[in-house]
């Protein structure tokens, strides 16, 4: 269960549920794959929970110019 950030967080920064776990998911590949961390700390030991610490600090967004989750 998430528990931080709430969901409504998260919410209030990417406009629909399928986006934001989208956005985390690929967000998280890309961590596992080794990608650099956007956040000086994290609560999440784990790739996604990371992904949505890096959201609702708002380091993390969609390009409204690119819609491809790909």
């Amino acid at each position: 269960m998430l528990l931080y950030p709430s969901v409504d967080k998260l919410l209030d920064q990417i406009d629909s549920r399928y986006s934001l776990i989208m956005l985390a998911g690929k967000r998280a590949h890309e961590l596992d794959a080794g990608a650099k961390p956007l956040l000086d700390s994290y609560k999440s030991r784990k790739s996604v929970g990371k992904a949505f610490e890096e959201i609702a600090a708002g380091v993390l967004k969609i390009d409204p110019n690119k819609q491809d989750f790909s």
